[in-house]
């Protein structure tokens, strides 16, 4: 009798079998209510974003009287009449009802909204230019990877190669742990010192700008491009490393012109993943930029992102309004954004770029 034939026995009784199907079906069950979950997010944030482009009924804009018009006298109120500024020093009551007209704002197609240059939805014509938010969220996102991206995949590559195991055992988690980070404390810290660092260094004018959001945005995605890059260098067959030392190379150039190239799509992946994570993030960017929608290219200026507009305005803004609907199109654009990137790693980075160091 064999030993395997007890074995076989226990996985083939029928109890057993029983089990593993509930355990299939849960796991398939789980899977596919995570992707409906997922699909009802994606089908409400598109249903509110399209209600800005094909909703029947007009959207209510609301109109403030400018201070300067003279307002309409009640008798029965028991106030004194509005009077008229004499430039002698006097005083002229008027006993009559003043009607003025007060001219009506000029109000601009959607498209030609949405594309200007100016975010001010609080006003007598409602201003909702994406512009200055596009702006700023490319600013802060290009200023993030910059500085997070070098940073990290050098940090891998020394932890990979050069480091002893003893020390990468722990230096490795310790970084991994900074991924844990609060959002709001990682703001907290950019808002309290590194502000006032940028401002001493460079003697600008504002502390919360651009480039303060940028290193914190930094500070938060460097732990996520160091992961996935040290994974991918760490599974790059050993053979390439020792072929190259015994050619003559040195450990350095080992590491950057043979093991880095050889990991490239996964280090690919990995800038992708940061970038993704800086254009979406909400509270460093609403607490360290400066949160203010400007068209500015320069980094000492405070800007506004997407992610921090929506994050910021959509607790007061009026339900079905139109600044509501726009508010989930910066979502929808968030949402296209993402799925491109992924779209690049899944097509680019794991056919292409996979392909071209295999050799097929």
């Amino acid at each position: 009798m064999s030993k395997l034939d007890p074995l076989l026995r226990y996985l083939l009784h029928p109890s057993r079998r029983k089990i593993d199907v509930f355990a299939e079906t849960l796991v398939k069950g789980t899977a596919a209510t995570s992707i409906l979950i997922i699909l009802l997010i994606f089908f409400f944030v598109f249903r509110e974003a399209s209600s800005l482009f094909f909703s029947d009924s007009p959207q209510a804009t609301s109109t403030v009287q400018s201070s300067g018009a003279p307002t309409e006298y009640n008798p029965d109120s028991g106030s004194d009449a509005p009077t008229e500024y004499n430039p002698d020093g006097d005083t002229l009551e008027l006993n009559k009802t003043l009607n003025v007209a007060t001219p009506e704002p000029e109000k601009l197609s959607l498209f030609e909204n949405l594309f200007s240059k100016v975010w001010q939805p609080v006003s007598s014509v409602p201003k909702f230019g994406i512009l200055p938010l596009i702006v700023g969220t490319a600013k802060t996102t290009i200023i993030a990877i910059l500085l997070g991206a070098p940073l990290a995949i050098l940090a891998a590559l020394n932890i990979t190669f050069f480091v002893p195991a003893k020390v990468r055992e722990i230096v490795k988690p310790a970084i991994e742990m900074l991924a844990n980070f609060p959002s709001v404390v990682i703001g907290f810290f950019c808002l309290m010192d590194v502000a006032t660092l940028v401002k001493a260094t460079f003697d600008i004018d504002f502390r919360l700008n651009a480039l303060t959001g940028g290193i914190g945005l930094a500070i938060a995605v460097t732990p996520i491009i160091f992961t996935v890059a040290e994974d991918a260098l760490s599974t790059v067959p050993q053979s390439y490393r020792q072929a190259s030392l015994a050619l003559g190379a040195t450990e350095w150039q080992t590491a950057y012109r043979v093991m880095l190239p050889a990991a490239l799509p996964g280090v690919f992946a990995a800038v992708l993943l940061g970038i993704g994570r800086a254009f979406g993030e909400t509270m460093i960017a609403l607490m360290a930029t400066g949160n203010a929608p400007m068209m500015s290219f320069g980094i000492f200026d405070p800007s506004r992102t997407f992610a921090a507009t929506i994050g910021a305005e959509m607790g007061e803004v009026i339900w079905g309004s139109e600044h509501y609907n726009i508010l989930f199109f910066l979502g929808v654009l968030l949402f296209l954004f993402t799925f491109s990137l992924n779209a690049i790693t899944e097509l680019y980075v794991k056919k292409r770029l996979m392909k071209k160091f295999q050799g097929s």
